[in-house]
């Protein structure tokens, strides 16, 4: 997130230039700080209630805007009156401006992860990771080769997720004063001397080729391009031509009107109608660019209705005056609330946090933030003075995380044995066998919970490669067990609720002497019928499923076994209700096994919880960490009808091993069962293999009845 000290873009030098086509922005513009505000509660409403604010994450991209307007125009200013640019002490302002409250942060988050009551002891080493990127500012490149999806509807991030957008400003001031004075000896060489009209020529090229390299990363390799540097080098230099264009500025009343409204107004479409499954950043991103850029260039300021105005009243700019300090302390806190002891999720909760969020950024700014800035032992001495204090304060934070994981790596490691031995040698009646078993009902279940809470993330199918992502369309076929061409030939295929079972039909197929054969891919049941919405990864579904069908056209099975999250949407398509085409989209699906002779097996999906019951596991009792079973079971799941009576067709149900007449829970003869808030362990999958093989041997034996 973009902060810069100042919001005064530069005065026109009155030096005599040629520069009728280029000039720099001049006036004080207050209302480019209730602008920022905008977009800071943007970021933090839709981080604490996502589904109220599905596209709040546009706000990002304003700060970007902001950030390209008045860095341009300052830097545009020194070059004027001075014809080149100081870069030392350009980048010292910036490093006592925005260091000290991102590395304090950073410093109490090293505290928070190094904690096994605020964070799991398996996430240490992603989180330590992510740190030490932060600390040196490539966070998003981190990101980036991960193939992070930021816009995840679940999952795990980590505290420090939310500074990619830090390390790419980092990025951005390094780059841009560099960028600018090439720019401005070319305008000395070939525009007459002029430098601002080199200047505009060059971040107007800029602006250009990367949009459309961020267009082409969008829709070819989506995850990293929501991150790279270059695919939102665009968005700055949008605001720098606000900032060196005279006529992109609106004075006119009712022009600035109109600009100004219709850019908030494109703020609020982006932040109400976009989605996690919006294909961003991409043409999508043009939307609360421009925005942005529109409120920015009405400057108007006549009557108290106008944007400008609205945006200057005092909230908005105290707002957005500690906006850089909630923006950093908002995800952490969000990110741990849920382990804290006694911490519920409820709307007092998290009303009660956002209060706590702005109070910190109010003190950071006032006791940090000010101080450090203006501290007279670095800000009146030599620029490199700032800079190599900035560099020692940064190894600081570097070497707390390394002591954190010397500190923490015995346990680490000693939780990755427990689960390695729990798979070998797991304790009698543990897990659904406690339920399913009629002889353990007299046995009492083990009094620890494994894997324990702060390693059930880790607790999952080691084979990633086999399960395709995001807006990837590649029909991944992996294949495990017996390689006799005679062994009796398993298909394993659906959602990320079939690829959890995929280390349970592993040890079967081994076991039994199966081939295995797989297909996943996240969010993407195997059903006809489309996904609701559209964009990118609704057609990458549709892709995969192609894909996959033309595969399987090639082979021949003798059982099939899919599995899919109940909450999926689907689009209504010529049905009355979404829920009837979902319904039609399984049988169909199905027949294409079930008319080829092939039964096809299938389990009515586990209960989805609102949040990782690990979180409260690991400072609570198991006993206080139920559910209500109405809460988290879909009673009108798709797959159950579609199930019901069909010829071929085998339904597995184990709701009542998760759950009872009125309660689900997260643990189940001492087996903890979910690794996240509706994916199971593969510990506690493993205790359902009983059940896994005889509907399997059943259906190799009789077939399609």
């Amino acid at each position: 997130m973009p902060s810069v000290d100042h919001t005064v873009a530069p005065q026109q030098s009155s030096a005599p230039r040629p520069e009728k086509k280029a000039s720099v922005s001049s006036g004080f513009i207050p209302h480019v700080q209730g602008l920022r505000a905008i977009a800071v509660l943007f970021v933090v409403i839709y981080h604490f209630w996502p589904a109220r604010l599905s596209g709040g994450y546009v706000g990002v991209d304003v700060f970007f805007v902001i950030s390209g307007f008045l860095i341009t125009a300052h830097i545009a200013r020194e070059l004027t009156s001075t014809g080149t640019i100081k870069l030392a002490r350009f980048w010292a302002r910036r490093a006592r401006r925005l260091l000290p409250a991102s590395l304090l942060v950073l410093l109490v988050c090293v505290l928070m992860v190094g904690s096994p009551y605020l964070m799991p002891t398996s996430a240490l080493p992603q989180e330590l990771k992510e740190i030490a990127a932060s600390t040196f500012y490539v966070q998003n490149w981190f990101l980036a080769a991960g193939s992070t999806d930021y816009l995840a509807l679940s999952g795990n991030p980590t505290t420090v997720q939310h500074y990619w957008s830090l390390s790419l400003e980092e990025q951005f001031y390094v780059m841009w004063p560099l960028l600018l004075l090439l720019a401005a000896w070319l305008g000395v060489k070939f525009f007459r001397g002029d430098r601002l009209r080199g200047v505009l020529t060059v971040i107007g090229v800029i602006t250009v080729i990367t949009f459309i390299y961020c267009v082409w990363l969008t829709l070819t390799d989506p995850a990293p391009a929501y991150f790279v540097t270059f695919g939102r080098m665009w968005q700055f230099g949008v605001g720098g031509l606000i900032a060196l264009v005279p006529r992109l500025r609106v004075q006119n009343v009712v022009g600035s009107f109109i600009v100004g409204w219709a850019g908030i107004a494109a703020l609020l479409y982006s932040a109400v109608t976009f989605d996690g499954k919006t294909a961003f950043p991409g043409y999508a991103a043009l939307i609360p660019t421009l925005g942005a850029a529109a409120v920015i260039a009405a400057s108007n300021t006549d009557r108290w209705w106008y944007p400008t105005r609205l945006l200057s009243v005092r909230p908005m700019t105290f707002t957005g005056d500690i906006s850089y300090s909630l923006y950093l302390w908002h995800w952490p806190l969000i990110v741990v609330a849920p382990s804290v002891p006694f911490w519920g999720l409820t709307i007092y909760h998290r009303l009660t946090l956002l209060v706590l969020c702005f109070v910190l950024a109010w003190l950071t700014k006032k006791y940090v933030e000010d101080p450090v800035r203006l501290w007279r032992p670095l800000a009146d001495r030599k620029a490199r003075v700032s800079l190599w204090a900035s560099l020692a304060a940064m190894l600081v934070v570097a070497g707390s995380a390394g002591g954190a994981w010397a500190v923490n790596a015995p346990a680490y490691n000693a939780g990755l044995q427990a689960i390695e031995d729990l798979r070998n040698d797991p304790p009698p009646c543990f897990g659904a066998l406690s339920v399913l078993d009629p002889s353990c009902a007299d046995t009492p279940p083990t009094d620890e919970i494994l894997p324990a809470p702060g390693f059930a993330i880790v607790d999952r199918p080691t084979n990633g490669g086999c399960f395709v992502q995001l807006n990837d369309s590649t029909p991944a076929q992996c294949d495990f067990g017996s390689d006799d061409p005679d062994a009796p030939r398993v298909l394993l295929i659906g959602d990320s609720h079939a690829f959890q079972v995929l280390s349970a039909f592993r040890s079967m197929a081994e076991d039994e002497g199966w081939h295995l054969t797989t297909f996943f891919k996240g969010a993407c049941p195997w059903n006809e019928t489309p996904l609701a919405g559209s964009g990118s990864f609704q057609t990458a579904c549709q892709k995969w499923r192609d894909g996959v069908t033309e595969k399987l056209a090639d082979q021949e099975f003798d059982v099939v076994f899919t599995a899919s999250l109940a909450t999926t949407s689907y689009t209504a398509r010529d049905h009355d209700t979404a829920y009837q085409a979902a319904v039609e989209g399984y049988r169909n699906t199905w027949k294409t096994m079930t008319d080829k002779g092939t039964p096809v097996i299938t389990v009515i999906d586990n209960p989805v919880w609102d949040t990782d019951p690990n979180k409260c596991l690991r400072t609570r009792d198991a006993s206080t960490c139920t559910i209500d079973r109405t809460d988290v079971l879909v009673i009108d799941d798709p797959l159950r009808t579609a199930a019901a009576d069909m010829p071929g067709v085998t339904l597995l149900d184990f709701t009542d091993v998760f759950c009872d007449d009125d309660t689900c829970f997260p643990v189940i003869g001492g087996a903890n069962v979910y690794r996240d808030q509706d994916h199971l362990t593969a510990t506690f999958v493993g205790t359902l293999i009983p059940q896994y093989r005889e509907a399997i041997t059943a259906a190799l034996r009789d077939g399609v009845q």
